[in-house]
């Protein structure tokens, strides 16, 4: 993961980052770091799941355009 991006995140989280060690804590990370990772790490494959889903949906759609119904 990049380091330089963890890093940018935690510095920009000023008042909430009481709340976000917290957070890491009780969800069982070692450290604040580890769970900023993981968060990107999740929002990235969230991102990449929905690309992939409305590629999908894209092909079906041009799929059934594709095919008439024979009366017209």
């Amino acid at each position: 993961m990049e380091n330089s991006e963890v890093i940018k995140i935690i510095e920009n989280l000023k008042g909430r980052r009481p709340y976000e060690e917290k957070r890491a804590a009780k969800l069982g990370f070692a450290s604040l770091h580890e769970y900023i990772e993981d968060k990107i790490h999740k929002k990235q494959l969230a991102e990449k799941k929905l690309e992939e889903t409305q590629c999908e949906t894209l092909k079906v759609d041009s799929q059934s355009k594709n095919k008439s119904c024979g009366c017209c």
